[in-house]
């Protein structure tokens, strides 16, 4: 038995040599060391043969097993570096092709509108002002005609640390403080930022969003001015064709007080499925600012006035890309994500 292995192994280190290829160099593998090649064969003739003579079978067929696999090993080795060696002539690279294209990643759609809204302004004249996300009671609620005990305090839903720090629930408090800091008109901002209420989750309600507010103090300041406002920004953003109207409304901070609608992009006014068959899509609040808050901001009422706007950058999203649902914006699926 010993000595049909000792052939079995010339035999296999024969073709091994031969072999062209590393098809060629597996199915010698296959041949002689798998499971029916007559290595395996050899050893499953071991239960018949004495005792005595069963550890030299042992022995021989680990030693062909072992040679055999070393000759492949070292075969397979010589046949990589003789593919190598002829890759400058077999293959032609040209190292000054262009490599493929990066998947890089890309601004998230609401940093986009965000941006795009800044820009907007940016060309009117305002300016950023941004202010912390964790503010005072007196910066939040009472500078802006809101003192304790308010009804209108109740819609904000706050989140408190205590009776006197929150979370902010809109980024009007940015506007007193710029107030405070620029001291004397003309006063032209604009307060991107996020913001934080105590919503129940649902396709049009967050409990932390962002906002975009604006504000301007000057002298002679009408509605008129402030309608003009916000149909540039409308045009610029969702396209010349768009109209605005106000419709009264009531804020503490702001007298008089609208709610403005932009013209639905989808029915041009006729009525859909996307406005609720009214024409139009509500889009934010605005008003002439409250005498009152222009004191508490250090201005002069008497000499100044001012009018101010606020929308969710979330809605401002939604609208332009008729996103059913803002919860989208969140969830971080890329399927979604990659559409902008």
């Amino acid at each position: 038995m010993s000595d049909n292995l000792d052939a079995i192994r010339v035999e296999a280190l024969a073709r091994i040599a031969a072999a062209a290829d590393e098809a060629a160099l597996e199915q010698v593998r296959i041949d002689y060391l798998g499971r029916k090649g007559p290595i395996a064969e050899a050893l499953a003739e071991m239960p018949r043969l004495p005792a005595s003579e069963r550890p030299l079978l042992g022995k021989a067929a680990n030693e062909a097993k072992q040679a055999i696999a070393a000759a492949i090993e070292g075969h397979q080795a010589e046949l990589e570096r003789g593919r190598l060696a002829n890759l400058g002539h077999s293959e032609s690279i040209d190292v000054t092709f262009p490599a493929p294209p990066l998947g890089r990643g890309h601004q998230h759609v609401l940093s986009q509108v965000r941006r795009e809204l800044e820009v907007i302004f940016e060309r009117l004249g305002y300016h950023v002002e941004e202010g912390p996300e964790i503010e005072s009671d007196w910066y939040n609620f009472e500078a802006l005609n809101l003192p304790k005990g308010h009804a209108s305090r109740d819609v904000h839903d706050t989140f408190f640390f205590g009776e006197e720090v929150v979370l902010r629930t809109h980024t009007s408090p940015v506007q007193i403080r710029a107030m405070e800091r620029l001291k004397t008109p003309p006063i032209y901002i604009i307060c991107p930022g996020r913001t934080y209420r105590k919503e129940n989750l649902d396709a049009t309600h967050l409990a932390g969003f962002m906002q975009l507010e604006g504000l301007a103090v000057d002298e002679g300041l009408t509605v008129g001015d402030l309608k003009g406002t916000l149909l540039y920004l409308v045009q610029s953003l969702f396209g010349p064709a768009r109209q605005v109207r106000m419709r009264p409304h009531h804020f503490s901070y702001t007298e008089p007080s609208f709610e403005f609608d932009t013209l639905c992009g989808r029915c041009e006014g006729a009525g859909c499925r996307s406005c609720g068959q009214q024409g139009w899509l509500e889009t934010g609040g605005c008003g002439m600012v409250h005498p009152q808050v222009l004191r508490n901001g250090g201005i002069d009422p008497d000499r100044y006035t001012g009018f101010a706007w606020g929308f969710g950058i979330e809605r401002m999203a939604l609208l332009k890309y008729d996103v059913e649902d803002l919860r989208l914006f969140y969830e971080n699926d890329l399927r979604f994500n990659e559409q902008f």
